[in-house]
């Protein structure tokens, strides 16, 4: 793996490198840390890389492993940076013959990401994004048991992302988190939308198996003086006449991190919580039964994503691992023109794409005076 992006005092670059590591598959080779070349060289060095395999920027990177045998040059790259430097590193990758893992949203517009869909299909390369949610045993589960008929024909889904973090102006207090996913220029045209809610757009249609085919929306900024969205509230339809309701929130105050899904058919209803994620609640009119990770007969796909004996927390590490391990195999297969299991699934650029096209749609139905808007 070479890594674009990522510092030491980047959070999501760190939990990458960690995932990334778990199960043995994948090593760091090298890495453009940094717009500053100081401080990619500082990240290197604390990282345990050669000086000479830390790169001042990413064009450097890919061009120069590209010259090394195969067997010593990375053989993928791991994209980690604010969304605005997502889409430049993730062509010139795929354009040189390396596959790619891209942390979500894939791109800043709908047309950068329609760029990387075709590319990748043009050179057959693995293309990863980490909706990393999907990557949890549970959320397995509960794909499995609606693909099985477990809860009949899907109704009604619930989907829900409340945050509290940016109840007040942090963006101005000198929290870079904050302010670059508050700045158009870095985020892209959805704020908490396009941070957030893109993860319950996903979820939603990853668990039941379904897809939005029209939406109203209700965006709103909340906090004085900021540039995007901080709450959403949109009504969904689906392609089987299921109804549903996503909202999205970074302004609830006392929220920490509350992906919630609930899914009801005609025979039940399933429950999931991303921050109680070893459960999930199966419920009937004749009662609730709590389903946990790695106790009773649970799919394969629920099995092969669980890492630990029943009771140990399997949390968001875990899930970001599954991704990665899950890619890795991809990535063998590929080299070795073979097949991989469907249950070693991930995000693909297609999903990134629809997360983008989501958001477009959102913003539009937003903007506008008719009820519903087509989610093409």
């Amino acid at each position: 793996m070479g890594m674009v992006g990522g510092t030491l005092d980047a959070f999501i670059g760190g939990v990458h490198r960690r995932a990334a590591i778990m199960d043995g598959e994948i090593e760091l080779v090298c890495g453009a840390f940094s717009s500053s070349p100081e401080k990619s060289k500082e990240t290197g060095r604390a990282l345990y890389l050669p000086d000479e395999r830390v790169y001042a920027n990413f064009e450097e990177m890919i061009l120069k492993e590209k010259e090394l045998p195969e067997g010593e040059r990375m053989d993928f790259v791991s994209i980690v940076t604010p969304n605005h430097v997502h889409a430049a590193p993730t062509k010139l990758a795929l354009e040189n013959g390396f596959h790619v893992v891209c942390d979500k949203p894939i791109t800043l517009t709908v047309e950068e990401a329609e760029e990387i869909v075709e590319l990748v299909e043009k050179s057959g390369l693995v293309f990863c994004l980490t909706h990393n949610y999907t990557g949890y045993p549970m959320v397995k589960e509960a794909k499995e048991m609606i693909a099985s008929g477990a809860i009949g024909k899907v109704r009604k889904v619930i989907v829900e992302y409340p945050q509290g973090w940016l109840s007040t102006l942090v963006e101005v207090t000198g929290n870079k988190q904050a302010a670059w996913r508050t700045d158009p220029s870095k985020s892209g045209a959805g704020g908490g939308l396009g941070d957030i809610g893109t993860h319950a757009e996903n979820l939603a249609e990853y668990i039941t198996g379904l897809r939005i085919t029209q939406l109203c929306a209700d965006l709103t900024i909340f906090v004085e003086g900021r540039q995007l969205d901080d709450d959403a509230n949109v009504l969904l339809r689906f392609d089987n006449g299921a109804k549903g309701i996503l909202q999205n929130s970074q302004i609830a105050n006392g929220e920490e991190n509350d992906l919630n899904i609930r899914v009801y058919g005609e025979t039940g209803g399933l429950q999931w919580r991303q921050m109680e994620p070893n459960t999930l609640i199966h419920k009937t009119q004749q009662g609730v039964r709590l389903i946990r990770t790695g106790v009773g007969n649970l799919s394969k796909a629920a099995q092969v994503h669980t890492r630990i004996p029943a009771g140990h927390p399997e949390g968001y590490f875990e899930a970001f691992a599954n991704l990665y391990r899950n890619f890795a195999l991809h990535v063998r297969a590929h080299w070795d023109d073979k097949k991989v299991d469907p249950v070693y699934d991930f995000p693909t650029a297609q999903d990134g794409l629809r997360g983008m096209k989501f958001v477009q749609t959102v913003i539009a139905s937003d903007k506008s005076d008719t009820k519903w808007t087509t989610f093409e």
